[in-house]
């Protein structure tokens, strides 16, 4: 069986002042977490008050890199099935996001993927997961 890969509409993600750097550097093709200055930890989803230690952050560019820790693929009446994962990147931090561009039926857990960009409604660029 195959299923591949259909686009299909991506709400605009809410922005604010907290986020603004994060997508800007994902409309230039960069993913971005933050690291607490104090207890060092890096994060996901970022954000300016580390959750572990509540000190300061800092941005942090990310390899993009990562492997598949679960997935569901969602099947519904009409054209649109697409795939959903938890992705452990290479450093460390866990991040719910879409597995695109493939066979939806050939993904499975402990793949390697690495990032890539699809856009939004309103254009702003996410960033989502493909097999590498």
């Amino acid at each position: 069986m195959s299923t591949p890969y259909t686009d299909r509409p991506i709400a605009a993600p809410l922005e604010d002042a907290s986020t603004d750097t994060f997508w800007k550097a994902t409309n230039e093709g960069n993913l971005l977490s933050r690291r607490c200055l104090s207890c060092g930890e890096l994060h996901w989803y970022p954000r300016p008050i580390c959750p572990f230690c509540q000190g300061d952050t800092q941005w942090e560019s990310l390899s993009g890199n990562g492997t598949i820790y679960s997935f569901s693929i969602t099947r519904k009446a009409g054209p649109i099935t697409y795939a959903i994962a938890y992705v452990k990147l290479n450093e460390g931090i866990t991040l719910l996001t879409n597995i695109v561009d493939c066979d939806l039926d050939t993904i499975f857990i402990g793949q390697k993927v690495k990032v890539v960009f699809k856009p939004a409604e309103n254009g702003q660029m996410i960033p989502m997961f493909t097999p590498t």
